[in-house]
């Protein structure tokens, strides 16, 4: 029970740098001492047409201050819209992050509607996240009465009742409700202690390390971490993982190290996904030496990069985002890309290109030479083009690969994108085949994809 003493600390934040950097610039570090804690930003996938339509005409009456038109709208949207689209329309009214969030007022109006839908059943994520969204919005009385009445479904079953407090708490550390998610971790915290499942204890542990780390509160759930062991149950390197990127996200790089310091004692192994963490946190605080350091350390490892590390490590890059995001002036090969790069910018790249990275999104036979730039950014695709330009071109000249019939680029359409349709990397892709003079042409039967004959390719790079 010692972890209600800890809910309300407060985290202070100090910057030292780690052992071995200790010799570059302090000034800046302690100049980010307030910097907020970063989160992942999770946006809406593209409305359907039909929830776009609802939306727009949702806007509309509410400008209007039409509020019996809202209601006939919302009732008419239920009545005739099939259960995903409903629900993918009320996730964007509940979700912090969408572009309709000037409608957020409507969603508890909306989920009132479709828990009297036919289709509809009672889901614990679901009423999760519209309490959390309540009390985000001050709305107690209304929230109250939802936990109530889910608690009083599920009080006889242990289990449920758990995974409904843990929805809570992810729900309203998302939402960033500090109210409601101190709540609900004493609530959970309580369950926890009284309960004999493993089980309970694991995800309830779980679940609330999770939630201190999302509301940038990583000391406490390091506390409690520790009494994980003292109730008899192993933290996993999920709990580490968050704890490392919370820090990170902090820019406290010291405390970070000293956690992942913690879990390699305790078994676990840095891989892939906690070292594209430690990247995003570097990044975050344009600390780019150190990620030219944890990027050749991945190597000595023996830790394998993946899109993800290209697109940490690519995202934190001034010059190279300023150039995709601003202007479609760019150049054409790395050559003349290291040219125009800050000496840290320049380091980070040649532990991209230097890195096995290409080989993840690049396919090559008799049939067909394919890159497939699904998951990466746009810094990401626009390295690996310079890269499979140059690999294309070594290809063509050596007599250990067969030249394949068919060259295929796949960048995507748009159906992904937060305004459906509009794919920043194939736009990107498109201005580079012209100003590279491409035979390559957007494929008439997948508009996702551009496509050239192997010999046309050949004869253009050789």
């Amino acid at each position: 029970m010692q972890m209600y003493a800890q809910l309300g600390y407060q985290l202070r934040i100090k910057l030292p740098w780690s052992e071995q950097l200790r010799h570059r610039d302090h000034h800046r570090h302690r100049n980010q001492q307030q910097v907020l804690p970063m989160k992942w930003v999770f946006r809406c996938a593209a409305l359907s047409k039909q929830g776009q339509r609802f939306l727009s005409s949702l806007a509309i009456a509410t400008t209007k201050g039409d509020t019996v038109a809202t209601n006939r709208l919302i009732k008419k949207f239920v009545a005739a819209s099939p259960k995903s689209i409903a629900l993918d329309a009320l996730s964007h009214l509940l979700n912090p992050h969408s572009s309709h969030s000037h409608l957020s007022s409507l969603a508890f109006t909306l989920y009132l509607k479709i828990a009297e839908a036919r289709w509809f059943q009672w889901n614990p994520k679901l009423v999760a996240d519209v309490v959390a969204f309540l009390d985000k919005q001050g709305r107690y009385d209304e929230s109250a009465t939802l936990v109530s009445d889910s608690i009083s479904k599920l009080q006889v079953k242990e289990r449920d009742l758990a995974r409904f407090y843990c929805n809570l708490v992810e729900s309203q550390s998302k939402q960033n409700s500090i109210r409601g998610f101190d709540n609900s971790v004493a609530s959970l915290m309580q369950l926890v202690c009284n309960s004999n499942s493993v089980y309970v204890k694991r995800q309830g542990y779980k679940s609330m390390v999770n939630g201190l780390c999302e509301m940038g509160r990583p000391r406490e759930a390091e506390t409690l971490i520790e009494e994980m062991g003292k109730e008899g149950v192993r933290p996993s390197m999920f709990e580490f993982k968050c704890v490392v990127y919370a820090y990170g996200s902090l820019g406290s790089f010291e405390e970070m190290n000293k956690c992942l310091h913690q879990m390699e004692r305790a078994g676990f192994r840095v891989d892939t996904v906690c070292s594209n963490m430690i990247l995003a946190s570097y990044g975050a605080h344009n600390a780019l030496p150190e990620m030219v350091l944890w990027l050749q350390k991945m190597k000595d490892l023996g830790i394998p990069f993946s899109l993800r590390t290209c697109n940490s490590a690519l995202n934190s890059c001034p010059t190279i985002m300023s150039m995709m995001q601003n202007s479609n002036d760019f150049p054409i090969s790395i050559h003349d890309l290291m040219k125009i790069l800050s000496e840290d910018e320049a380091l980070l790249v040649k532990e991209i290109v230097t890195s096995s990275v290409l080989d993840e999104a690049m396919k090559w036979d008799v049939a067909e030479a394919k890159l497939d730039l699904h998951g990466t950014h746009l810094c990401s695709a626009y390295l690996i083009i310079l890269l499979w330009i140059e690999e294309m071109r070594k290809r063509f000249k050596s007599v250990n690969y067969v030249n394949p019939t068919e060259i295929t680029v796949v960048c995507g359409s748009g159906n992904h994108s937060i305004v459906r349709g509009e794919s920043p990397v194939k736009c990107m892709v498109k201005d580079f085949m012209v100003r590279a003079r491409s035979p390559m042409r957007i494929d008439r039967r997948n508009i996702g994809c551009f496509i050239a004959k192997g010999k046309v390719v050949e004869e253009w790079l050789c």
